[in-house]
């Protein structure tokens, strides 16, 4: 009788991680999959996904990850290959390194900020009204 072992391996890269609200870590973490902190992290985080950080995170250290979603409190280095989003909760410090930047009214962004080549004008039209010109 042959078994298949294909089915009891877990599968990499699908499930969410979390660190929740009222755990405090400090230390590294590296991770395969999306990962979400709705508690506190001093040190790094290392993610080849998504991290959020929801509204009660805080991450004082250093963020290396695909793309990110802020909504927490970030002190320390960012270093995001695609995606930044910062929502209208979300306060940054520190240095920053990102393919793409997005933020919300509201959010609090007090950080050096190096944006990859990968950037992309999303609306003409306040290139126009800035230059008074057609792009």
């Amino acid at each position: 009788m042959r078994k298949d072992r294909s089915a009891k391996l877990p599968e990499v890269g699908n499930k969410q991680n979390r660190i929740s609200e009222g755990t405090s870590i400090v230390g590294e973490i590296k991770s395969e999959s999306d990962f979400r902190i709705d508690g506190k992290l001093e040190g790094k985080i290392e993610s080849t996904g998504k991290v959020v950080i929801g509204k009660n995170g805080l991450l004082k250290g250093t963020l290396i990850c695909k793309e990110a979603d802020l909504e927490g409190i970030v002190d320390g280095n960012l270093n995001v290959e695609g995606l930044l989003n910062l929502r209208a909760s979300a306060v940054v410090k520190g240095d920053v390194a990102t393919g793409r930047l997005a933020v919300e009214p509201g959010a609090d962004f007090n950080a050096s900020c190096n944006m990859g080549n990968g950037v992309k004008n999303l609306s003409n039209d306040d290139v126009r009204k800035e230059t008074g010109k057609s792009a």
